[in-house]
């Protein structure tokens, strides 16, 4: 254990355990208001335009801020940036709450939740991922990836089969409030975790400077390995294809 690291927070292992349950939580909270939503709107408007431009409201911003997370997420403490996307995510689906419950909701406020959310959502995994390649030994990276992969698949099967049975009983109202309580849970374990600082590497340091000099050398990273520019086609071609079909993540 690092001297420096607070006595009363969970580190290695344990810690990873603890944020895995709450981000599963979470995910599932936020599919479950993913499966609501789009009802809604469908009952709403019986148009499905309104649900591709929720779509767009939500990868616009993902789109154009994806290139410059790394740098933003290297800048800043990986443990700050996670609590910072799930607290805006949370305080989205807490606005689109009170909206409903006012009987006030109209499509273009979901428009700019999702817009916000697209564009915090940036920070997420990047953040998540770099903290857990310092959290836990190498050996365990295959354990973490395989929970990872689990939280994100069971919530694709379950989210669902919830959302629809609780829909008729507690309508959107409920599944929003739901997503409030794990958005909470999600943070809160934040809270009772430590996450060290990565030691700063040769590369590191020879990319130091200005924001917008180390996002270029971020990219020239990659570009001067030919293997590691491959495989970041790869997960890129990949990912194009099996998020294609998938919802948006929900405010």
């Amino acid at each position: 254990m690092n001297p420096s690291e607070p006595t009363r927070q969970l580190a290695g292992m344990k810690a990873f355990i603890l944020i895995w349950i709450g981000q599963f939580v979470s995910i599932l909270g936020s599919a479950m208001t993913g499966f609501a939503i789009p009802i809604y709107i469908f009952s709403e408007t019986e148009r499905v335009r309104e649900l591709a431009l929720l779509g767009l409201a939500f990868m616009l911003p993902l789109i154009l801020l994806s290139p410059i997370a790394g740098t933003i997420v290297d800048r800043n403490n990986r443990k700050k940036m996670m609590i910072l996307s799930d607290l805006a995510a949370g305080l989205t689906t807490i606005a689109v709450f009170i909206l409903v419950r006012a009987d006030s909701l109209e499509i273009w406020h979901l428009y700019i939740t999702n817009a916000i959310n697209g564009a915090f959502q940036t920070l997420q995994w990047p953040a998540y991922s770099a903290a857990i390649s310092v959290m836990i030994d190498k050996k365990q990276y295959g354990r973490a990836h395989g929970l990872t992969s689990l939280a994100q698949s069971g919530s694709g099967i379950f989210a669902p089969v919830l959302a629809g049975a609780l829909l008729s009983f507690i309508g959107l109202q409920g599944i929003l409030l739901i997503d409030i309580i794990t958005f909470i849970f999600a943070i809160s374990a934040l809270l009772f975790i430590f996450v060290p600082n990565p030691p700063r590497t040769v590369e590191g340091q020879k990319g130091q400077g200005s924001f917008w000099r180390e996002t270029g050398y971020g990219f020239r990273y990659i570009w001067e390995r030919p293997s590691l520019l491959g495989l970041q086609l790869i997960f890129f071609t990949g990912n194009f294809f099996a998020t294609w079909p998938s919802p948006p993540r929900p405010p």
